[in-house]
């Protein structure tokens, strides 16, 4: 039977390549107000498309953007949820594009366009996996419920509050989420691990408004250099963060990751090469996956104040600000790390200026059991899907709807991304492979038939 499912979506790929550009065209830009109609017009897309396959479909209003639940009954009970996201990120910069962001592109097998990768596409592989199944076998081998929300792009909490106020009758049995990337794109990849986040802003205020350098320069504290000095007291020059009991519980690495880790044979040359620098940086003692999956960061993703227009204008300014984020892992608690942060910042801040904190908003990390049965189910589904065999990865990011599965449904939540880091998105040219997206599509199917 399996060969008749794969000879299905090998017949039909064509049409799922169509459909998936029609639904990207669609400019379903949750972070702007003008593109709301558009991104409810590819909520009803969606629904359309389900119904049309035969599941029971309906938008769920719970404040902002809708989401979209399907749900396909099946032979058995057990309940899968797919998880996704129909929003996308804005286009800018425009001029970045080699052809239009919302008029999908293919060259040389790849699909060009917003959402292709992030995460149109890659959910879409599931939505042709139940068609495939569907079509072939009359009926789902298990209950498909697509949870399929429009705020990820934008921060909203439409989903979260649907999945805490739904709980005790959502119930699945696990949840299936393809957000995320394989390891290279002939290797592809279960992420067992998510680091959490915190992130805050904090501004130094010195005198009531812009000075002349000149007439205050040397009698008062500039609030741009007393910025640079408080960050430059929060991480070494190493990469090594220096707040007080930051590293505190970070859990360390089992056997088998640094065994898995080094077959993976990672060049950190072509990954620094890829941005055109030199050479690695980070936390010593640690290697470049390690860093970026496995350690805690702390990283200033701005920094503002004082005079910023061409030439020069000798002022002391009034205030300056940073923006900061910090990268967490198992087992560091998110409010504990605010707490140790936000005292550390206060205590090197000296009484010459005025510190102003803003609120941190944060995200845990998780860790997932690579031998739970749905995440060896998933492995084998990926090695029949793609033809050779799955890794098990970290991620260096953050996806805060998985800390919420996870709190709140108690079941495993099986990040199986299709899509590659390189593959542009929140980027100009976004892409992704439609050889990725077919063998996606059968792995899917392989995943449901199993789990």
């Amino acid at each position: 039977m399996a060969d008749k499912i794969e000879a299905y979506i090998d017949a039909n790929q064509e049409r799922f390549i169509e459909e998936l550009k029609e639904l990207m065209r669609i400019p379903s830009v949750s972070a702007q107000r003008a593109h709301d109609a558009d991104t409810r017009a590819c909520a009803d897309w969606l629904v359309a498309h389900f119904k049309a396959l035969g599941l029971e479909a309906e938008l769920v209003d719970k404040g902002g953007q809708p989401i979209v639940r399907a749900l396909g009954k099946g032979k058995s009970d057990k309940r899968v949820l797919v998880y996704g996201h129909y929003d996308v990120q804005p286009e800018d910069p425009l001029d970045e594009w080699k052809t239009p962001p919302f008029e999908p592109t293919i060259r040389d097998g790849i699909l060009f366009g917003r959402g292709s990768t992030d995460d149109k596409g890659q959910v879409f592989t599931h939505i042709k996996a139940v068609e495939a199944l569907l079509k072939t076998e009359g009926e789902l081998p298990c209950e498909v419920l697509f949870l399929l929300e429009g705020e990820e792009e934008c921060g909203g909490d439409a989903l979260g509050r649907y999945i805490r106020d739904t709980k005790d009758e959502l119930k699945p049995d696990v949840v299936i989420v393809s957000d995320s990337t394989m390891y290279d794109e002939n290797t592809p990849a279960i992420t067992y691990g998510l680091r959490g986040m915190a992130m805050f802003e904090f501004t130094i205020k010195g005198p009531d408004r812009d000075v002349h350098s000149g007439a205050y320069g040397g009698g008062i504290a500039n609030p741009a250099m007393v910025l640079a000095q408080i960050l430059s007291a929060c991480v070494a020059p190493d990469g090594k963060v220096l707040v007080p009991g930051f590293y505190d519980n970070v859990a360390p690495l089992e056997q088998w990751e640094s065994d898995s880790m080094a077959k993976l044979g990672f060049d950190d040359q072509a990954f620094v090469g890829e941005l055109s620098v030199s050479h690695p940086h980070g936390e010593p003692g640690h290697s470049t996956l390690e860093r970026i999956w496995m350690r805690p960061t702390f990283e200033i993703n701005g920094m503002f104040g004082g005079y910023t227009g061409d030439g020069s204008k000798t002022i002391i300014p009034a205030s300056a600000t940073a923006k900061i984020s910090c990268r967490l892992v198992p087992h560091q608690d998110p409010t504990r790390i605010r707490d140790l942060l936000a005292e550390h910042i206060r205590s090197v801040c000296p009484d010459t200026v005025t510190l102003e904190m803003s609120d941190f908003a944060t995200s845990p990390p998780v860790l997932f059991d690579v031998n739970n049965q749905a995440f060896r189910a998933a492995q084998e589904a990926l090695r029949q899907g793609f033809g050779s065999e799955c890794t098990f990865i970290r991620c260096g990011g953050s996806i805060p709807v998985v800390s919420t599965f996870v709190e709140q449904l108690g079941c495993p939540v099986v990040l199986m991304g299709f899509g590659l880091d390189s593959d542009g998105p929140h980027s100009p040219n976004e892409h992704f492979s439609l050889d990725s997206f077919i063998r996606g599509t059968k792995a899917s199917t392989h995943l449901l038939r199993t789990i």
